[in-house]
């Protein structure tokens, strides 16, 4: 017993080196969340129980009100797409219209696969691996100073951007490296998750709801005409 508890604690201690095994494992999640997303995130959870991570180094905290959080999370995430739409991006030189999901308008059949992609994929595939898990990497390797954390919010807030462009080309990634720091900033301060996760698929669905309805011209111009 004892030694199967030991090669146990063994495994898990290798699962969170950066030893052949750790770096095994941090490109099996980047390889699941790039391939089959939220593939990443799923292996970023059976990662935190195997390698035996406490749950509040990759931000999962249970709130002490839910009800706050979403609430919080729901009004941040809705006003700050506003925010990006009708002042941020006009400013970047943005066009006004979202052309990779642009298909979206009026088509009510696409609503289930969006909302999935928006609610599962984005709010908890992107905050558990890029924020969560990408942080408690890179917290493990620089540290928790100041300055350790300005730069893992930084880094993670390029590979957030760069996984934007393919799709969304050069108005993705300016408007993912604005988000990205504002999230990253926020797990930064806070160590906590679930509420990034909520305003973040409100962000989205935010978004979405320009686009189904046809009005993002009108808040793009809505102080830039």
């Amino acid at each position: 017993m004892t030694d199967h508890l030991s090669r146990g604690d063994d495994f898990a201690r290798r699962l969170r080196g950066f030893g052949p095994l750790g770096i095994l494992a941090i490109l099996i999640i980047l390889a699941g969340n790039f391939l089959i997303a939220p593939a990443g995130a799923i292996l970023v959870l059976v990662w935190t129980s195997l390698s035996v991570t406490p749950w509040r180094e990759i931000g999962y905290v249970r709130p002490k009100s839910w009800t706050r959080t979403v609430v919080i999370g729901v009004i941040f995430g809705v006003a700050f797409k506003f925010f990006m739409k009708a002042i941020v991006m006009p400013l970047l030189g943005a066009p006004p219209i979202n052309q990779a999901y642009h298909w979206v308008a009026g088509n009510t059949a696409a609503l289930p696969a969006i909302l999935y992609l928006l609610i599962i994929v984005a709010g908890f595939g992107e905050e558990t691996v890029y924020r969560g898990w990408m942080f408690e990497r890179l917290g493990k390797l620089l540290g928790t100073s100041g300055w350790a954390k300005a730069a893992t919010v930084l880094l993670t807030t390029l590979v957030f951007a760069l996984a934007h462009y393919p799709d969304q080309r050069i108005p993705g990634v300016e408007q993912a490296i604005i988000t990205g720091l504002v999230f990253g900033t926020i797990f930064a301060v806070t160590g906590r998750i679930f509420m990034l996760m909520v305003v973040h698929a409100a962000f989205d669905l935010a978004a979405l709801a320009m686009i189904y309805w046809d009005f993002e011209t009108k808040v793009a111009h809505f102080f830039f005409k």
